[in-house]
């Protein structure tokens, strides 16, 4: 629909944006990116400064229509980096897991929404004079896969930092539309989308009057799947298969696990499988491991699975996803069988007939009271996703980047784990819900089993490493929790961070 169409959210990032009236499915999106030393914050803030002018999406922000009459239309902001780049250092005992800490933090507040949708916050003081780049976005922003090209913009593949590098001219601060203006732009907005449904079905009408009519039945079995596709799509969830992860909150809790990616990719090959067969698989395997300590069994959970559809030539950053919600085997011991169920419920979920559906879906979904929306996601189990990364090392102004993490929002589920591959690495992010699983250790070592039992299918194998245990927790325990954490809360105010 061409460039106009991009002036207002697609309804899919739109879906994410409206989640935010219901604090419990919050859209917010964090990254770390683990740094052997300390980058210079001056190069760093120049080349941030260059990126968002190559990426003008992080230099607005969204206003709704009045009566909603649209989707929030994206409009030029007062744009100021020292409010979206900051530089603290770490509290004691300056271990990666204070880095954690703060961005758990982040991960649960959010955004003024009167300026861009994203907060980059530089940390020093580690142990080894090691840093870190903690990355909050909104996920009406981007997607898992945009965020890695969005990346391409601010990292380098080379040590070679050249701090000197110019950004472009951009155009001038651009109008700001006030009431009127703006309901005249999302009229207009539309009724193009209501000519472009109408074309784009009258180009079709002929092909599929002339199949209808030499195919009748098969063309009603089609239009019935299809409408039964889309019921399943939008269908509430009532209640969790799990009987132990019921409980929802406000609070979150971070972790990570590192897996070597040729292993993880030869355990597929194994067993006959894909990378992604054997993640998910790892994860039910660790579920599983985690209800059995809890002395419960469970034969399936349901699952949220991200499916990308963006195509070559979709711009850079944006939503192009969809939200596959189904049920996937858990209580198969034998990896690679469980594997292979698993592979068949992935790929049937990617050829839904409801897929290419999804914006419209979104669009109707936008119309609804957020409880209804709720309701559909609050009781699923558990989000995975896999996103494609970077094969190569990368470097933040000189700085070589160690590990690339990615921690997605929960959005009403127990835990989101989210693989991010990293020169040869798969960086597993873990968004828990508190009140899901309040012993989250036992959790994370239950995953950790999870992809060791999983690995096994190839043999010998690197092992599955929990980063934060390489410097005991780092987190102290009991009374001196709240008070190790006050530190990054009192920044995350005068910064400006805190918008709630």
């Amino acid at each position: 629909m061409g460039e106009r169409t991009e002036v207002f959210m697609r309804d899919s990032d739109a879906f994410s944006w409206y989640l935010e009236k219901d604090s419990a499915l919050r859209s917010t999106i964090v990254a770390i990116a683990w740094l052997e030393q300390r980058p210079d914050f001056d190069a760093l803030a120049a080349r941030l400064d260059r990126a968002t002018r190559l990426s003008p999406r992080f230099r607005q922000r969204p206003v709704q229509p009045p009566g909603r009459l649209a989707a929030p239309r994206w409009v030029d902001a007062d744009f100021d980096l020292s409010l979206h780049l900051h530089r603290i250092d770490s509290p004691s005992p300056h271990t990666p897991a204070t880095v954690v800490d703060f961005a758990r933090i982040e991960a649960m507040s959010g955004f003024d929404r009167s300026r861009p949708l994203w907060q980059f916050t530089l940390i020093g003081h580690l142990i080894g004079d090691r840093a870190a780049l903690v990355m909050k976005v909104h996920h009406s922003l981007t997607d898992g896969i945009g965020g890695m090209q969005l990346a391409t913009l601010l990292f380098e593949i080379t040590s070679e930092s050249d701090p000197a590098v110019e950004a472009p001219v951009t155009d001038a601060h651009q109008h700001v539309p006030g009431s009127v203006e703006l309901v005249r732009e999302s009229l207009a907005y539309d009724w193009h989308r209501v000519f472009e449904t109408v074309r784009h079905g009258l180009s079709g009408a002929l092909p599929a009057a002339i199949h209808v009519a030499r195919r009748p039945l098969r063309s009603t079995s089609d239009a019935l799947a299809t409408a039964r596709a889309v019921g399943r799509f939008v269908q509430p969830v009532a209640d969790t298969l799990s009987p132990t992860m019921t409980g929802r909150s406000l609070d979150r809790h971070l972790d990570m696990i590192a897996v070597d990616f040729h292993d993880l990719k030869q355990a597929g090959a194994a067993a006959g499988g894909t990378l992604n067969d054997c993640f998910v698989a790892s994860i039910t395997g660790g579920l599983r491991l985690y209800h059995e300590r809890h002395g419960t069994a469970v034969d399936e959970l349901r699952i949220t699975l991200p499916i990308s559809i963006r195509k070559e030539g979709d711009p850079t950053g944006g939503n192009r996803i969809t939200l596959e919600r189904f049920t996937v085997p858990v209580a198969v011991a034998e990896p690679a069988e469980r594997m292979r169920l698993t592979g068949e419920r992935c790929r049937a979920a990617r050829d839904d007939r409801a897929q290419p559906l999804s914006n419209a879906i979104a669009g109707t979904l936008n119309l609804l009271p957020p409880g209804v929306v709720g309701s559909m996601l609050k009781h699923i189990d558990f989000l995975a996703s896999n996103v494609p990364g970077i094969a190569v090392p990368l470097y933040l102004c000189g700085a070589p980047v160690s590990g690339y993490y990615a921690f997605g929002p929960t959005t009403g589920s127990a835990v989101n784990v989210t693989l991010l591959s990293y020169s040869g690495t798969c960086c597993v992010g873990f968004t828990i819900d508190a009140s899901a699983a309040p012993d989250h250790d036992v959790l994370m070592e239950c995953f950790r089993q999870g992809f060791e039992e999983v690995l096994e299918l190839a043999g010998d194998h690197h092992p599955v490493a929990l980063p934060l245990r390489e410097y005991g927790s780092g987190r102290p325990s009991s009374d001196a929790a709240h008070h190790e954490e006050e530190p990054w809360r009192h920044r995350h105010q005068e910064t400006g961070l805190c918008n709630e």
